[in-house]
């Protein structure tokens, strides 16, 4: 199994949100690097186009951080495709790709957020037709040099070349889904790996989702082994249990409730997060022997995962802290996991 963690290039965080928008981005590539060092699998940037982020421009990210680094995988968590043009996607994944030396790593998605769909121009009725169409214009063109495609959303391309290539034959993307079945199944049909964001509740509830993704899968005649599933949640690591929980629940309380605020959630309880962080519970939160048994217990509850990535830096914590939990997922969460 992979372990990575999963950023949205939060500027929010610590010190009571003072830090500039150069030392976050400053200090989120250091997190990076180490992570790199500490043999950590991959390393996800999110796009958000909101004051709080800095993740709008992916690539860019990515690009400064595969200078950087040597082996780590750098991928996107996600690109919302349905706001984008597919060809210059691919040209930037494209680009980071041979930077990084065939690194690179697209997961696509519709997104949670809406801000991208009028700050370029789109309409939010379209919001899964769009999604589709960009998505099989993103694999022609991710498995041809030259396209012929038309479509409803986008002018025509007419046998024409997509420059530069990828250094890897067949870059990895990834489909990023959150609760709806009709994605999960066009995942599996289209033989794509999966990547599951689980942000709330109990993590085996996704088991008849990632089932029917299966189903799909074997009908339209892929392998099982070619039927990968990830899943990415909110999580951090701690020394202990207990510092974990004293550094991470302020922090989550305060960013969740202000979302439910905004989306009709309940505010966020001890009560509540402690559930979210029991056995079954999404928020994988303890010491390094707390978080592989959870992890590992996940894959189980959920037929077998490939890759597992945190969300760790939108919970009020500092760089020092981020930084010692990815210490702990390399040197001690990762071992116990590959060990089982």
């Amino acid at each position: 199994m992979e372990i990575g963690i999963d950023s949205f290039a939060s500027a929010m965080y610590g010190d009571n949100n003072t830090l500039s928008s150069v030392d976050a981005m400053e200090q989120l590539l250091q997190r990076i690097e180490l992570a790199d060092q500490a043999g950590l699998d991959v390393f996800g940037i999110g796009e958000h186009h909101k004051k709080e982020f800095l993740d709008s421009a992916t690539a860019v990210i990515l690009s400064a951080a595969a200078a950087r680094t040597k082996r780590i995988r750098l991928a996107s968590a996600v690109s919302v495709l349905s706001a984008v043009d597919p060809v210059r996607l691919y040209q930037s994944f494209a680009t980071l790709d041979l930077i990084s030396k065939g690194r690179a790593e697209i997961v696509a998605g519709r997104g949670s957020a809406i801000e991208a769909y009028p700050l370029f121009g789109y309409n939010l009725n379209d919001y899964d037709a769009l999604f589709k169409e960009k998505l099989e214009l993103l694999l022609q063109i991710r498995d041809n040099e030259f396209v012929t495609w038309s479509g409803k959303f986008r002018p025509a391309l007419n046998n024409l070349p997509v420059y530069p290539r990828a250094v890897q034959e067949k870059m990895p993307i990834w489909l990023g889904v959150g609760g709806t079945p009709e994605s999960f199944v066009r995942a599996g049909s289209m033989g794509l790996p999966l990547m599951v964001a689980v942000i709330g509740g109990q993590t085996h509830r996704f088991k008849p989702l990632v089932d029917l993704y299966r189903e799909a899968g074997k009908a339209a005649g892929y392998k099982p082994e070619e039927l990968k599933v990830g899943l990415h949640s909110p999580g951090f690591v701690g020394s202990t249990t207990e510092k974990a929980i004293s550094e991470y629940y302020p922090g989550y309380a305060e960013l969740w409730t202000k979302l439910g605020r905004e989306r009709g959630w309940p505010p966020v309880t001890k009560d509540k997060f402690d559930m979210l962080i029991d056995d079954e519970g999404v928020l994988v939160v303890g010491d390094p022997e707390r978080i592989a048994e959870k992890i590992l217990r996940h894959s189980e509850s959920l037929g077998g995962i490939s890759r597992f990535t945190f969300q760790m830096d939108n919970a009020g914590l500092t760089h020092t802290q981020l930084m010692n939990a990815i210490e702990l997922i390399g040197s001690k969460v990762i071992p116990l996991i590959h060990k089982g």
